[in-house]
């Protein structure tokens, strides 16, 4: 008997540690938040988040404790950084809540120079802020110029936040839906047959979306009017105002 306990133990200490899965598992924490404190149209309850950032607390320990791996999929890998920066962002309001914009997280915080260059979190071993995933990860590494549709800024001009977590199986229809979405919510952008005011978002980030085509080309892509592609389009000013209460 001595001996049979022994060997039990001793397959306790080689047994392979338990991990979360990086597919819609990983993610289906984040989804129940989002049922809860966001409305379809993107309206974020933050007093709903603080009351429930025990869950939302245990859902990223959880993306900071399983950072993707070599053998994770190219859509496994891209759904789990978008939920990191959105969770992430959520996390940063209610961290300072109440505020009247995410740029007011920055007070008190010395030493950086905006609210994303903040480094309040860790992913593996890591310390990161929300820039180092935006711009060295999800831009850098993916050539996916549909993220900036899904990632939000938790503020009145960003993309709506999805009451749904992204996962690798719905990638592709999330992204897509994101995408037609905003360019075709007129409070975000003005489309016109001859005259074009569009998010800030196609201003600063112009090069991810013209890499294959011309500006106005990747719009009339998915948008539902269809301007002329000679159409030189204006920007709209953005709302820095939190998206929610």
């Amino acid at each position: 008997m001595k001996r049979l306990i022994l060997f039990s133990f001793a397959l306790c200490l080689h047994a392979p540690q338990t991990v979360a899965q990086p597919d819609g598992s990983m993610h289906q924490a984040w989804t129940d938040l989002l049922q809860v404190h966001v409305r379809p149209t993107g309206w974020v309850s933050y007093k709903g988040f603080v009351q429930d950032s025990v869950k939302l607390n245990s859902y990223l320990h959880e993306l900071s404790s399983n950072p993707p791996g070599s053998a994770w999929s190219r859509e496994e890998e891209l759904a789990y950084w978008i939920n990191a920066y959105n969770a992430f962002t959520v996390k940063l309001i209610i961290d300072h809540y109440p505020v009247t914009s995410i740029k007011d997280s920055k007070k008190g915080v010395p030493f950086v120079n905006s609210v994303w260059d903040i480094k309040f979190f860790t992913v593996g071993n890591k310390r990161m802020d929300l820039n180092t995933i935006e711009h060295s990860i999800l831009r850098k590494k993916f050539n996916e110029p549909r993220i900036h549709f899904s990632i939000v800024c938790a503020s009145v001009s960003c993309p709506r936040l999805r009451n749904e977590a992204y996962v690798a199986a719905d990638l592709e229809r999330q992204l897509q839906e994101q995408a037609v979405e905003f360019i075709n919510d007129e409070s975000k952008n003005q489309i016109g047959n001859s005259e074009v005011r569009l998010s800030p978002i196609f201003s600063w980030f112009k090069k991810d979306f013209t890499k294959n085509m011309t500006l106005m080309e990747y719009i009339r892509s998915y948008s539902e009017r269809k301007p002329g592609t000679s159409v030189k389009p204006g920007f709209m000013d953005y709302d820095w105002n939190l998206n929610g209460e």
